[in-house]
């Protein structure tokens, strides 16, 4: 079985944020950082080399495959700024429709700006996913 690839690091993740050749992503990773924190009360860890997550929870497939993963998190990739909703979506299309320029895949939201989106709106995403996350994963 291979073995997992993105896992918790002791990495800085302000230097990592602050590292990124992107000024504007690099503001934008900021105030997601600060997003987050602030709704989760949680501290930011790296992990693999580029995914900021908060908290962690296991997991375990029926295939055995087993691991830890962040709660919630986000990643500054070249083409967008990824946040990982670990829940997906499907209770969440209303918040989803009214949170702004976007696209989504299984558990992501891909923006390409902040200002494409509305804050108070993530903010209530990023609550909820949380909440799911921490009741159904105690």
């Amino acid at each position: 079985m291979a073995n997992v690839k993105t896992v918790e690091t002791d990495q800085n993740v302000e230097a990592f944020l602050n590292q990124l050749a992107d000024e504007k992503k690099r503001k934008d990773s900021f105030v997601l950082l600060d997003l987050i924190k602030q709704v989760t009360g949680m501290q930011p860890r790296l992990w693999g080399d580029s995914i900021i997550g908060f908290g962690k929870y296991h997991y375990k497939y029926a295939s055995g495959r087993e691991g830890n993963a962040p709660l919630i998190g986000f990643s500054p990739r070249k083409q967008n700024l990824v946040l990982y909703i670990m829940p997906g979506f499907e209770e969440y299309e209303a918040l989803l429709k009214k949170l702004g320029k976007h696209k989504t895949g299984k558990v992501c939201v891909y923006i390409n700006k902040i200002e494409d989106i509305d804050l108070a709106v993530l903010k209530a995403l990023v609550e909820r996913s949380v909440d799911h996350m921490r009741k159904t994963n105690p």
